[in-house]
């Protein structure tokens, strides 16, 4: 069997899919044994029963993850620079830390880690900016066996407590601060707040980056760096079998209770580094650029893990796309000679409604490949993207995956197989989807729409839900039998692409027919005055629900709202049809999102259906004065 970990052509694609799907043990097996470093072989590649559901990829296998991160390339890269640290201030200068000196500071923080007591197994929550120190500590806890637990230094104190409680987290690692734009972010105190209510905590490691007055809680609290200065830059890395847990990740549930997302060792690290290779087509020169924070399961795939096992330039940015202006991911781009730009469609839009001079005046012509990640990207965007950033020479991969699947499931390969806009298209090799029906069945046919689901194991899927396996159980493997369920509608077409169409609580029934909301807004979106949509249900008498639509536009001055809303439904007939039209269409100063960019639909269906009366908690929203406007505004 051919070893397939980097797939450079179509007939590679091919053999590499027919393989996974004949003989997926030796498939990964090749994978693993000859890309990888193991202290000692597995037993099996793959024991499963997804009636409990139990999975183990390389049972009895040994490694560490660090190992294959760090350790292995400091012989041929050690020079090389493995993090590219690009600050929020433009005065400042970029940061390179090269392999060998990733090395140092990550045995160092390893070190420290172990000095305060923390051991094999223990949680350890990290509440940090992007910074160097994020990654590291990462990599740190993974050297030493502990489990990190990223949250987005974006969350409240009461989310970050949640979080923190969940899974007994004996320490945090967070700063005096963040920068974000202009602001700046006090996450010291966010974190004593939190602290007011987790016992299980028993120290706090802080780095310094803006430099404020805090305050140090005696026996709890470290400045970091102090600590750093006297460690040792050598740790032995911690030997962990193949299953071991590496980190738990919290991802929103439908009951409203975080769910604490965990990954294991071996099999996230074969797959996380085997997609990173073959979806951006890495080469050794490239500089790669994930603009997605490592709160987030993109940066923890596709930042830190998946890109330095390949030995690759990864990129971090500390600020925001549009500080101090609208170009500023253009100047980076063009500052380090990007080639793999990563990012969410959310930004897309958003940079689109601005002054393509911001783009014009900056050099994009190292991009090689363009991506993006977190919703289905529509049509104008996907075009827009194209067109002015990669000039189409630089194919866009939309990929499509989730927390609880750790890596990429659906894309296309840059240069390799068929883009088609709004199109994830194809699953990557050993990833076997399915379409299942309202009644259970699976669709056959060629074509059809129906619920995402995969029907076989793959070596980055979540385990479990940290401390509850039954909810794992009941949220992903219920709702068909032995079968992984995304929450995800799709549509296929006859060449097998895959195009997704929302989650399946964002399908709504109309009269009978099943409509998804992505079509819906990607046609919406399509109109030259509007940024960006969002469609939900609200009671009617006749159809039993109809359609309401909450669309932002780029230039508020547009004085015809009444014309605007015949032509928004005239482009959706055109586009789906008439019984896709909407019956409400009201004009909104932004949508509210979370700090990852998703749209709170759970809060438009509210107030579209007028049951305003509670909201939920807004607080910790990217936005949550746009509610307000909203609500007085509803129709």
């Amino acid at each position: 069997m051919q070893n397939h970990y980097h797939i450079d052509s179509l007939e590679a694609y091919n053999q590499a899919c027919q393989d996974a799907t004949n003989t997926p043990e030796d498939f990964w097996d090749t994978i693993a044994r000859e890309n990888f470093d193991w202290i000692a072989p597995w037993e099996s590649v793959l024991e499963h029963d997804l009636s409990i559901p139990a999975v183990s990829w390389f049972k009895g296998a040994k490694l560490n993850i660090t190992l294959n991160c760090i350790d292995r390339h400091l012989a041929t890269r050690g020079s090389k620079t493995a993090l590219l640290f690009e600050p929020n201030d433009l005065g400042q200068p970029a940061v390179a830390i090269s392999y060998r000196e990733l090395h140092v500071r990550v045995c160092k923080m390893a070190n420290v880690l172990k000095s305060k007591g923390i051991q094999k197994g223990d949680r350890v929550c990290l509440y940090l900016p992007m910074i160097p120190e994020l990654a590291i500590a990462v990599l740190a806890c993974a050297r030493i066996g502990a489990v990190h637990s990223v949250v987005f230094a974006g969350f409240s104190a009461a989310a970050l407590a949640t979080r923190i409680n969940d899974c007994d987290c004996k320490m945090v690692i967070t700063s005096d601060g963040s920068y974000r734009g202009a602001k700046t972010i006090d996450l010291k105190a966010i974190v004593d707040t939190a602290l007011l209510s987790c016992e299980a905590v028993q120290s706090v490691l802080v780095v310094k980056r803006i430099g404020t007055e805090i305050t140090l809680y005696k026996n709890r609290d470290y400045w970091i760096q102090p600590l750093l200065d006297a460690a040792s830059g050598v740790c032995q890395a911690e030997v962990m079998d193949a299953e071991d847990p590496l980190f738990i990740l919290y991802t929103s549930g439908s009951t409203g209770k975080p769910k604490g997302m965990v990954h294991t060792t071996a099999g996230y690290m074969v797959y996380s580094a085997y997609s990173f290779k073959n979806v951006f087509q890495y080469q050794e020169k490239d500089v790669y650029w994930c603009t997605a924070d490592i709160g987030w399961v993109t940066g923890h795939s596709y930042i830190v893990y998946g890109p330095l096992a390949n030995g690759a330039t990864s990129l971090m940015f500390e600020g925001v796309p549009t500080y101090p202006d609208a170009g500023r991911f253009w100047e980076v781009v063009a500052k380090h000679k990007v080639t793999q730009f990563y990012t969410a469609p959310t930004a897309i839009r958003a940079l689109a409604k601005e002054s393509l001079s911001l783009v014009e005046k900056h050099d994009l012509s190292s991009l090689k490949v363009l991506g993006t990640v977190g919703e289905p990207i529509n049509e104008e965007a996907w075009h827009w993207y194209d067109d002015h950033i990669g000039k189409n020479k630089a194919p866009i991969v939309d990929t499509w995956w989730q927390t609880e699947t750790g890596g990429i499931m659906i894309t296309s390969l840059p240069g390799i197989t068929k883009t088609i806009p709004t199109y994830a298209t194809l699953p990557l090799p050993g990833i076997k989807l399915a379409l299942m029906d309202d009644t259970g069945q699976q669709i056959t046919t060629p074509q059809g729409q129906g619920k995402l689901c995969i029907t076989f194991p793959w070596p980055s899927m979540a385990r479990t839900i940290y401390g509850n396996h039954q909810r794992y159980k009941q949220t992903y493997f219920s709702a068909f039998k032995n079968v992984y369920f995304t929450g995800d509608g799709a549509l296929r077409d006859a060449e097998g692409n895959y195009r997704i169409t929302g989650r399946v609580d964002d399908v709504i029934i109309v009269s009978g027919h099943n409509l998804g909301t992505a079509p819906i807004e990607d046609a919406i979106n399509q109109h030259p005055l509007i940024a960006e949509s969002a469609v939900v249900g609200f009671a009617h008498d006749i159809k039993g629900t109809a359609l309401y639509g909450y669309v932002t536009l780029k230039n508020t001055n547009v004085t015809n709202q009444d014309q605007l809303r015949k032509e928004i439904n005239a482009k959706i007939r055109l586009e789906i049809g008439a019984i896709a039209k909407l019956d409400k269409i009201q004009f909104t100063q932004g949508l509210p999102k979370t700090r990852s960019g998703k749209i709170m639909r759970r809060i438009l269906r509210k107030i579209a259906g007028k049951q305003t009366d509670n909201l939920g908690d807004i607080s910790t929203l990217l936005n949550p004065e746009v509610v307000k406007d909203i609500k007085e505004n509803a129709l």
